[in-house]
């Protein structure tokens, strides 16, 4: 920050350059704000500036308001830090300014950065510049006027798909659609804005205020039908998201009332979701991803990546399919093993129409692909493998298969080859028990599908090199993933902190509680879907093997269910064959299945958990609660550990590999809203009622009882330990 300011240079053509210098992106934090005013007004007082161009240092316009000033608000609760923008520097000083303001954008002019050039009289951009106001993903609105401005620029339709969708355009569509006035290569940017802002003042080119426009808005009617659509498009894709309604309002109201007028009801509505919620949430898993490139011992010591060029995949099943067409789509090189032809071949059709998939969904051009699938190769041996930088094995999750295959790979690897393994549940110490290279191994596990799924968990053993950890980091972000590092025990950070998900779901159906009833309020909290429709997808042998590992490792919080092996017994096996608790009819939603019921009872009679055989009565808050509050307190087990670095990993962990819903801002960062003492004292309460299972974990309690967030370091429970 010690870098922030805004400077003025006034040229003998009587043109003042101001511009923003806060790198990396030149955020508009505070100083900046009061930089931009300070300079602004010096610039109309002046007799020797007759116009204006603003501009940003280091190739970036800017990349936005500073979230920062976001996260203080969410700690203190005080709103007054938020300055006023909108109105007091946007309107008074840069739009209603007595001499034209040009603004010349490079790189990128994203939320409160875009809002500033559209108070400009005029635009003049790069080619490829990133215009869009992400607002909405942060659980506000964009609150510097953008609401009223960009539909003027625009038109209505394609600025609500702008905000609402939070994605980006080049500057080559902005021109197309009116935000930019016109593109100009880089060396002559300065030199044409200078030559627009005079032509501007002499009154040979219009001097235009975008919040005085209404040409591009549409006849009253037909906005009425666009914000209609918008509606109904939001309460189906973003029910849970009171941002993506209040946008739609604040837009309608300068529709109807004026541009001014809804500049006013925006910046009110802004500074409300600012406190809200969905914001906290949001911007905590903001935080949570930004934070996961910096790994103490790893990130820290000048090491340099490697380059990963050529990545050998064991398995062409639906793991290593997905991790193959991962690695081609973003250019790297791709031998695919398998044992036999037969299952080589199928791979590699998998991979294939994983790449026609992205095509007929518009995310992949044809050359793009046709690249991709050169840069893949299928063999039967480990002939290539001595050329290879990284092996990843992606085989079934059998311990003596995967010890088998790591001596092997370690025989035909060079000596500098990274030897990883998908695995997502076995600890890597055995897998590696029977190499000498253990410094050299280290998970990389991918989440299904591995080509779309955002996350990336590498696990580091006490051996494993840094210099390992930090290439793998690097191809995570190669092949657009986020990679979280973590320490390694039976199912790492992600699959051992949702274990319980499972176990606590089929403990309430023995104790008599609904299965769909279930899945609808686990839906209702903001999950995809609820844990048993996931087990219909996942597939039931993956989860019958998952629960071997997890209760011999945890027995003493492992609860038995017959359930699923009576299902299987009685030849369903969910989506796979179309049965399961659901029924699977192609082109129609999931269906609760209720001959499942029957076999539901056997379960309950076999495992004699009703309290006097009779179903239990529990609200539909306490349903969730029982699912999740174990979640919660494996998440602690895992803090108390160190198997991650911070609370904000398994925040981030959750919501890419799990699908925790992101605006309640993470596993850990949720239970904290609700209270670690309300967590801790219901899983008590349940524990004496139902056994070992919701017993609170150590560091639970202790957090509770003190009343010290879960998500605080854990020097704070350090210090009240050796207090204690």
């Amino acid at each position: 920050m010690a870098d922030a300011r805004v400077t003025m240079e006034v040229g003998n053509d009587a043109v003042a350059i101001i511009t923003i210098c806060n790198p990396p992106v030149n955020a508009l934090a505070i100083p900046i704000i009061e930089g931009l005013r300070e300079k602004f007004t010096a610039a109309m007082t002046r007799d020797d500036v007759k116009a204006v161009v603003l501009t940003g240092n280091g190739g970036k316009f800017s990349g936005g308001f500073d979230i920062n000033v976001f996260e203080r608000i969410h700690k203190t609760g005080d709103i007054s830090i938020l300055p006023d923008v909108s109105v007091d520097l946007v309107v008074n000083v840069i739009e209603d300014a007595k001499k034209p303001v040009v603004a010349a954008i490079e790189g990128l002019a994203l939320g409160g950065g875009l809002e500033l050039t559209m108070g400009c009289h005029a635009r003049i951009a790069v080619p490829n510049v990133q215009l869009g106001l992400p607002e909405l993903s942060l659980g506000i609105i964009p609150g510097f006027g953008g609401t009223q401005r960009l539909p003027r620029l625009v038109g209505l339709s394609k600025a609500v798909e702008m905000m609402l969708s939070s994605r980006p355009i080049t500057s080559e569509e902005g021109k197309n659609h009116g935000l930019i006035d016109a593109i100009v290569p880089s060396q002559e940017l300065l030199k044409v804005s200078r030559k627009l802002a005079l032509d501007i003042a002499g009154s040979g080119k219009p001097w235009i205020r975008s919040l005085h426009r209404t040409d591009k808005l549409g006849s009253p009617s037909e906005a009425r039908d666009t914000l209609k659509m918008a509606r109904q498009q939001a309460k189906q894709t973003s029910k849970d998201m009171p941002q993506h309604h209040a946008c739609l309002d604040v837009i309608e109201e300068g529709l109807i009332h004026g541009g001014y007028n809804g500049v006013l009801k925006e910046a009110k509505v802004f500074k409300e979701l600012v406190l809200s919620d969905t914001s906290k949430g949001l911007v905590n898993v903001f935080f949570a991803q930004r934070t996961t490139t910096k790994v103490p011992n790893v990130t820290d010591l000048g090491l340099k990546p490697r380059p990963i060029k050529k990545v050998a995949v064991i398995g062409g099943g639906l793991m290593g399919s997905g991790i193959a067409t991962a690695l081609i789509l973003n250019n790297i090189y791709v031998v695919l093993k398998e044992i036999n032809s037969e299952y080589l071949l199928k791979g590699i059709k998998a991979i294939e129409a994983n790449v026609r998939s992205l095509i007929s969904r518009k995310k992949l051009s044809q050359d793009r692909a046709d690249k991709a699938l050169l840069m893949l190769k299928g063999v039967l041996d480990y002939s290539e493998f001595k050329d290879m930088d990284m092996v990843i094995e992606a085989v079934i999750e059998n311990v003596p298969l995967k010890q088998k295959l790591f001596s092997e790979i370690e025989k035909a690897c060079s000596p500098h080859c990274i030897l990883a393994s998908n695995t997502s549940t076995i600890d890597l110490n055995r897998i590696g028990e029977k190499t000498r290279s253990q410094d050299r191994i280290v998970g990389a596990h991918f989440f299904s599908p591995a080509h779309v799924m955002p996350l990336l968990e590498i696990v580091r053993t006490n051996k494993t090199s840094p210099q390992v950890i930090l290439d793998l980091m690097t191809v995570g972000k190669i092949i657009k993933k986020v990679p979280i590092v973590v320490g390694n025990c039976t199912g790492f950070a992600v699959g051992r902190t949702f274990f319980p998900y499972y176990q606590g779901a089929h403990i309430l159906v023995n104790l008599g509680v609904d299965v769909f009833r279930i899945d609808q309020l686990i839906s209702n909290f903001g999950l995809p879907m609820g844990p048993f429709q996931l087990q219909d997808l996942a597939g039931y042998g993956v989860h019958v093997a998952v629960s071997k590992e997890y209760s011999s490792s945890f027995a003493d919080r492992t609860f038995h269910s017959p359930l699923l092996e009576l299902i299987m017994k009685s030849g369903r096996n969910g989506k796979n064959n179309g049965k399961g608790y659901y029924i699977y009819e192609k082109g129609s939603k999931p269906k609760p299945d209720p001959s499942v019921l029957p076999i539901i009872e056997e379960s309950r009679r076999l495992t004699k958990i009703m309290p006097g055989g009779k179903p239990i009565s529990v609200t539909d808050q306490e349903i969730v609660e029982m699912i999740l509050f174990p979640v919660v307190n494996e998440a602690c087990r895992i803090l108390d550990e160190g198997v991650v670095d911070r609370a904000s990993d398994l925040d981030i962990a959750s919501v890419l590999g799990m699908s925790f819903p992101s605006y309640r801002g993470g596993i850990v960062f949720w239970a904290d809203t609700i209270g670690a003492d309300h967590v801790y004292r219901s899983l008590k309460k349940w524990s004496k009622q139902y056994g070992n299972f919701y017993k609170p974990s150590r560091f639970l309690e202790e957090r509770a009882t003190s009343g010290i967030p879960l998500s605080a370091p854990a020097s704070e429970i350090s210090a009240l330990r050796s207090r204690l």
